[in-house]
């Protein structure tokens, strides 16, 4: 497991501006679950979390009850079948697969219509990541090992 690092999440944070109220959000490989508690805790009004490690998922569940955060659903399964089918749309995705997978370019095309009309994705990444004809960078950044953006899918 390797957490979004602190100085990250808070531009991050800074992109998606400072209140999620009333966002709904996915996580789909939440890890520490640092992305989708912070998203909780900024007012986002429902905040998925999909995590397929049993023992993470307890800590998970363990910290999610300590923090008071009802707007989190924990779901333990890969994150790649349950973007596969999941019905739901989102205002925010967080899509921080393993460093070491070949989730990303499998996962983008599944998630276009899984965003609301303003929806974004949030990519983080061991090494520079192209996204797919569709998806507009936003922004951009890099810190450290970590490359991270922001995409927007563009209907052609």
């Amino acid at each position: 497991m390797r957490p979004t690092p602190d100085r990250v999440r808070e531009t991050l944070f800074n992109w998606l501006g400072q209140d999620l109220t009333g966002r709904r959000c996915l996580d789909l490989f939440a890890g520490s679950g640092a992305l989708g508690m912070e998203a909780a805790s900024r007012g986002a009004a429902e905040v998925v979390m999909v995590e397929r490690n049993r023992a993470v998922l307890r800590v998970l569940q363990d910290n999610i009850k300590k923090l008071s955060l009802p707007n989190i659903a924990l779901r333990s399964e890969d994150g790649l079948e349950f973007a596969a089918r999941c019905q739901g749309q989102f205002d925010v995705i967080f899509l921080d697969p393993p460093f070491q997978s070949d989730y990303l370019p499998r996962l983008l095309p599944l998630l276009a219509g899984k965003l609301t009309q303003d929806g974004v994705v949030y990519v983080e990444s061991g090494t520079a990541f192209e996204p797919e004809a569709g998806w507009q960078v936003i922004r951009r950044d890099r810190a450290g090992a970590v490359h991270y953006q922001l995409l927007k899918y563009e209907a052609e």
